[in-house]
């Protein structure tokens, strides 16, 4: 891991929410870009189903957001999302994003946003013994069990593929 004074203040953010929920992450820093699933996938030698997708999605009627864990090779089914929070979902702008969690569409993690929110973990990240997740950059990840970040992140383990 990268020495934490030399971290981006982003990826500072995210350690420090880890720590502050009983997590220890090793954070990595990609030479390529893990903007993407499949980047991410190959910056760290991982199974494109292990990159955790955190995509932030919101209710077109209450307009909160929510955080979506998905496999890097799955696609959310919104309809199923929809019925588990109770409304229909949108993919809001990258403004949104930012302003909610802090971080750049490509970076968002699991760990640090700037509000709490609720989050849906989908039930095939649970294949893996290790998943790997943004860490508030697209050059920076970090490793986990499926089952601790779930814990962590207080997330409802749902089938939204």
């Amino acid at each position: 891991m990268t020495e934490p004074e030399l971290l981006p203040k982003a990826v500072r953010k995210v350690a420090e929410d880890a720590q502050a929920r009983g997590v220890e992450i090793a954070i990595v820093k990609t030479d390529k870009s893990a903007r993407s699933a499949q980047e991410a996938a190959e910056a760290v030698g991982a199974d494109v189903g292990q990159i955790v997708k955190t995509l932030v999605f919101q209710g077109k009627q209450s307009g909160k957001a929510l955080i979506v864990m998905m496999a890097g090779d799955g696609r959310v089914d919104e309809k199923a999302v929809a019925q588990l929070i109770g409304e229909k979902i949108r993919r809001p702008d990258a403004d949104f994003v930012r302003e909610t969690t802090g971080f750049a569409i490509g970076g968002v993690s699991p760990f640090g946003s700037n509000h709490p929110l609720r989050y849906l973990m989908d039930e095939s990240l649970f294949r893996f013994e290790t998943v790997w997740a943004a860490a508030g950059t697209p050059h920076h990840v970090f490793p986990i069990a499926p089952d601790v970040l779930c814990n962590a992140t207080g997330a409802e383990k749902a089938a939204v593929s």
